[in-house]
């Protein structure tokens, strides 16, 4: 039987802000830093960081080499953060953090080509995960800085209605729907950041006993299921240093 989560959507602090929707997007878009070196530096391998959680959870080690999130990192920290507000609305998770986004459709192609994600996605071996197709990554492009005492409480991620560019539509464009949070790691305990563990819970309820830790790992890219399926999960305090994270989703068609 399929779960309901309307219900859990609207108790209070367990929903993600959905930022597309709800905040002002930048409207210039970063140059950002060259793929240095090309991507993919190792054949991209899928695993699942939760044995019994394939479906739900997945990951890739090493999607990024260590000395391109440190450029990044750099980058990234002369960027326009904002920090999100104390006071969360009704029914929203308590956050704290630094953040940046921006709807970059020429980054989100780049990142969804140029490092092998494409062809790692759509092997026959795990295409099955996505309930569909992917087509490409959410244009928009959000990064978290999270740094000492900062935290994402328990919360779901929705899934989102976007839009996309084609070059098979006569339109330009196809309509789709996000089915995965993509979180892109720039940094870990390897840099200094102490605590940021992303925390699942299986059964809609915070238990220490049933947690799923999953630690912060330089370059790793950790993918989760959201919307009706979506795990009640948490970004645990950061203790030390700064945790950055490069977020997107899985887009598949409408």
């Amino acid at each position: 039987m399929g779960k309901d989560k309307s219900s859990k959507r609207s108790t209070a602090n367990k929903r993600a802000h959905q930022s597309s929707a709800a905040q002002s997007v930048a409207p210039a878009t970063p140059n950002w830093p060259p793929f240095r070196p090309p991507l993919p530096v190792t054949d991209l391998m899928l695993t699942s960081p939760a044995p019994g959680f394939e479906n739900s959870i997945a990951a890739i080690h090493n999607f990024w080499p260590k000395s391109l999130c440190r450029d990044y990192v750099t980058f990234l920290k002369t960027l326009p953060l904002t920090t999100t507000p104390g006071h969360p609305k009704r029914g929203e998770a308590v956050r704290q953090n630094d953040r940046y986004q921006v709807d970059d459709p020429a980054f989100s192609q780049k990142l969804w080509i140029e490092t092998g994600l494409k062809d790692a996605l759509r092997n026959d071996s795990v295409r099955h995960l996505w309930r569909g197709d992917v087509i490409g990554l959410n244009q928009n492009i959000r990064i978290y800085r999270y740094s000492p005492n900062q935290f994402f409480d328990c919360h779901y991620d929705d899934s989102q209605l976007v839009t996309l560019p084609s070059t098979t539509e006569p339109s330009g464009t196809v309509s789709g729907k996000t089915t995965w949070t993509l979180l892109l790691y720039l940094t870990s305990s390897a840099e200094g950041c102490i605590g940021g563990e992303t925390v699942f819970y299986p059964h809609d309820r915070k238990s220490e006993k049933e947690a799923i830790v999953i630690a912060p790992e330089t370059g790793m890219l950790l993918l989760h299921k959201h919307g009706d399926d979506c795990l009640l999960h948490e970004g645990r305090e950061v203790k030390a240093g700064e945790k950055w994270i490069l977020r997107s989703d899985l887009v598949i068609p409408k």
